[in-house]
Order: structure tokens, then C-alpha cells, then sequence
């Protein structure tokens, strides 16, 4: 069997909605994983609130979905602006904000990360426009496409495999990173696997 580590250079595209803390903590072990593994990561959005649409939610979850709409609105016209290579770091900015400091309020993380990339702050509108929807539905459904619905936020595709998670917390770092990695890809490569789970026994250690 050859050693996952010395594999041929992979890259990887991992789907996220900002507000989702666990998509947080899988991002932050696949830039680990970057530096130890030869690994690519291309950033891609989906959508808690598109993924729960016409589903029977509870008050809190409901409203947090509603709050979700504002980031990946904004990051789609992020990229309209910019381009492809602006996604990761207004994540990265808005994940400060949002998952880093706590600020819940879309109105001020917002602002916030725009003004920490030196984004024009007039992106800010785009929150609250629907017509950037569209563009996010797209990459959602490219994910779900590979995945299924019954899953949520992150998505990870390796070449034409792709699933949900890992779910870690926290996220390891160093060797721990890429032998999660290696992991993955093993049972990735496996025909017709499908899940390993267990029950959350922790919150997101950010």
C-alpha cells in the first residue's frame, strides 16, 4: 500500500457557509494540512440557509439561518469584483469576526472584514440583495451534486469523491493534520464507502 503521505500532489476543493463554526475548524486544518502534505485547497460556498430551505426548524436555528444569508451574499459580489482568489481571505476575515471575536451581527462583521481587506465597504449592500443568490445556488448544488442533501456544511471533494466533514474540534495541527489527512484520503479511496459517526461530545475549540 503506498504511504498516503508521499501521494501524488492533490488538491482539493472544500465548500463552506461562514456562519457554520464546524466549516471554521475544517478549514483551519486543511491550511494546516497545505503545510504538511502535498495538498492544494480551492475555497467554495454553500449555503445552511439554501441547504435548509422548506425544512421544520426550531426559533434559533431559524434565525441564525436568516443572518447567514448577509456573508455569502457579500462574498459573492466579493468575487464578482475580484475574482476567484478573493473567497479565502474575506472567509478568513469574516471568520474572525464572526467565529474569533463572536460578533453575531452581520451589520458590524460585515464592515468589519471588508475594512480589514481594504474592500470598498459598499460590498456591505450586497447582503441583503438576492440577486447574488443565484451565483451561491450554483456552488451549492455543484456540492450537493457530489454529496447529497442530507448532509451540511463543509463539503470536501478529493478528485470525484467527495464528502462531508471531517468535524473536528479543535483542529490539529502539524503531523496530527496530515495524518487526518491520510485518513481521509484511505477511506476516500475505498468503493462504496460511505459515513463513520459519532455523537458530538464538544463544542468548536477555536
Amino acid at each position: 500500500m503506498t504511504d498516503p503521505r508521499h501521494a501524488e500532489h492533490a488538491t482539493v476543493e472544500m465548500w463552506f457557509d461562514p456562519v457554520c463554526p464546524w466549516a471554521w475548524m475544517t478549514s483551519r486544518w486543511l491550511m494546516e494540512v497545505e503545510k504538511v502534505r502535498d495538498v492544494t485547497v480551492t475555497w467554495s460556498q454553500m449555503s445552511l440557509a439554501m441547504l435548509n430551505e422548506g425544512r421544520e426548524l426550531d426559533e434559533e436555528y431559524a434565525e441564525l439561518l436568516e443572518r447567514a444569508w448577509a456573508p455569502v451574499r457579500v462574498i459573492a459580489a466579493a468575487r464578482a469584483l475580484r475574482g476567484d482568489e478573493i473567497t479565502k481571505p474575506l472567509y478568513d476575515a469574516l471568520g474572525e469576526q464572526i467565529h474569533r471575536r463572536g460578533e453575531q451581527d452581520p451589520a458590524v462583521a460585515i464592515p468589519a472584514a471588508l475594512a480589514a481587506l481594504d474592500l470598498p465597504p459598499e460590498l456591505a449592500d450586497a447582503a441583503s440583495d438576492s440577486s447574488y443568490d443565484a451565483t451561491v445556488r450554483e456552488s451549492h448544488d455543484r456540492a450537493l451534486a457530489l454529496v447529497g442533501d442530507d448532509v451540511g456544511t463543509p463539503v470536501i471533494a478529493v478528485g470525484e469523491v467527495a464528502f462531508f466533514g471531517p468535524v473536528v474540534s479543535p483542529a490539529p495541527k502539524g503531523e496530527a493534520a496530515g495524518r487526518l489527512w491520510d485518513g481521509c484520503l484511505l477511506v476516500a479511496g475505498t468503493d462504496g464507502f460511505f459515513e463513520l459517526k459519532r455523537s458530538r461530545t464538544r463544542d468548536p475549540i477555536l
